[in-house]
Order: C-alpha cells, then sequence, then structure tokens
C-alpha cells in the first residue's frame, strides 16, 4: 500500500468519524427536544439514527483492520489509527445512550410535567457542545480544543448534580411523582455518560497529536473558567 492509498483510506476514516459523530448529534437533540418541546414524534428519528450509528462502527473498525494489516505504520500513525478505533467505540456508545434518553423522555411524556425543566435543557446543550467539539478538535488536530472539551466535563457533572438534587428534593414531598422524577434522573445520568465519552474522545485526541496520555489527570480549575466564560 503505498503512502498515498494510506493517507486517503485515513481521511475516508476520519470522515466517516464525522459522520457518525454528526448522527449521534442529532439523536441527542432529537432525544430531548421531544422531551423539552412535548413533541414525542420526534423520538422515533432517534431509533432511526441509531442503526447508521451501529453501521458506520462496523465500517470504520473494518477500515481499521484493514490498514493495521495492510501497513506497518510509524508511531504517529498507529496513535492516530488507535484514536480513530476508540472514538468510534465511544460514538456508539454515545448513540445508545441517546436511546436511553430517548426512552425515558417516551416514558416522562406519558404522564403530567414534574416541573420547568430549566437544567436539563442547557445540559443538553453543554453536551451536544462538547461531541462537537471533540470531532473539531480530531480532524483539526487542535490540542487546546480537546482541552477546553475536558474542561467543559466539569460543567456538565455540576449541572448533572443540581438535576439530582432539586429532583430528588421535589419528589420527597410529590411522592406520587416518583417515576416520573427517576426518568429526569435517568437523562441526566445518560447526558452525563455522553459527556463522558466525549471527555474520552478529547484524551485520544490530545493522545494521538503529543503521546501524552492524561487519563485520570486532575482537571484543576476548569469549571471556574468556563463559568465565567
Amino acid at each position: 500500500m503505498s503512502e498515498r492509498h494510506f493517507d486517503v483510506s485515513l481521511r475516508e476514516l476520519k470522515d466517516k468519524l464525522l459522520v457518525m459523530g454528526g448522527y449521534v448529534e442529532r439523536a441527542i437533540e432529537y432525544a430531548t427536544q421531544a422531551l423539552i418541546e412535548f413533541h414525542p414524534e420526534k423520538l422515533k428519528l432517534v431509533y432511526d439514527i441509531e442503526a447508521q450509528v451501529n453501521r458506520l462502527h462496523k465500517e470504520i473498525d473494518e477500515g481499521c483492520v484493514n490498514l493495521l494489516a495492510l501497513q506497518q505504520p510509524m508511531a504517529a500513525d498507529l496513535r492516530l489509527i488507535v484514536a480513530v478505533l476508540k472514538i468510534s467505540t465511544d460514538l456508539e456508545r454515545m448513540g445508545d445512550h441517546a436511546v436511553n434518553i430517548a426512552d425515558n423522555s417516551g416514558r416522562y411524556l406519558n404522564g403530567p410535567p414534574l416541573k420547568p425543566l430549566i437544567d436539563l435543557p442547557k445540559m443538553a446543550t453543554e453536551v451536544r457542545a462538547m461531541v462537537r467539539m471533540s470531532l473539531d478538535a480530531f480532524v483539526q488536530r487542535a490540542e487546546t480544543l480537546a482541552r477546553e472539551v475536558l474542561v467543559r466535563e466539569d460543567l456538565v457533572d455540576s449541572l448533572k448534580n443540581k438535576i439530582f438534587k432539586d429532583v430528588l428534593e421535589y419528589i420527597k414531598s410529590n411522592t406520587k411523582d416518583i417515576e416520573q422524577g427517576l426518568s429526569l434522573i435517568l437523562i441526566a445520568r445518560n447526558l452525563e455518560r455522553v459527556g463522558d465519552h466525549s471527555t474520552n474522545i478529547a484524551e485520544d485526541v490530545i493522545y494521538a497529536l503529543t503521546g501524552e496520555d492524561i487519563r485520570h489527570s486532575p482537571r484543576g480549575d476548569g469549571l471556574k473558567e468556563v463559568l465565567k466564560s
């Protein structure tokens, strides 16, 4: 395999990752819009998208295996191929979480509204931004952008904790709404997991670009800086 062929194949894999990421972002959007805007018809779109995400996951895995089998990449290229494999897996899992959000949104919409949703829309917006930014960092080879994703994880975790606290306090005084409250808690939990996978992608980008493994490293005072912006 010529170097040019290798580069073309790698670029095609990157393009598929972008398409896959776009599907995931839309799945999260539809699942949360259905909840926030009371449009349950959008939930079906999430399930349709999941099939496309799963298809691309298989195609990307196969493409990466072929590159590894037909080429003996140097260290930097090897890190890049490994990053593509790991990012594809993270995106597939994000798709699963989007389906979980859709399932719980559907259950919530079958009952009376619990309370005005304020922090959940904010959290959904932040999580979708993390997905988009992590993939942009990969395509643009932008280490700074990847590190910004790591910072935003703190904000998403903070919003999740606030949602948990508010919902639990509410259902203590409104025990008939326990199932509705549980649905909101599970939606927030799945949004947090999407944010975690976006963080994984950002860490893989940094590793692919620099060789630095920053998993399990402290994030510092990133939340304060985000809240200032």
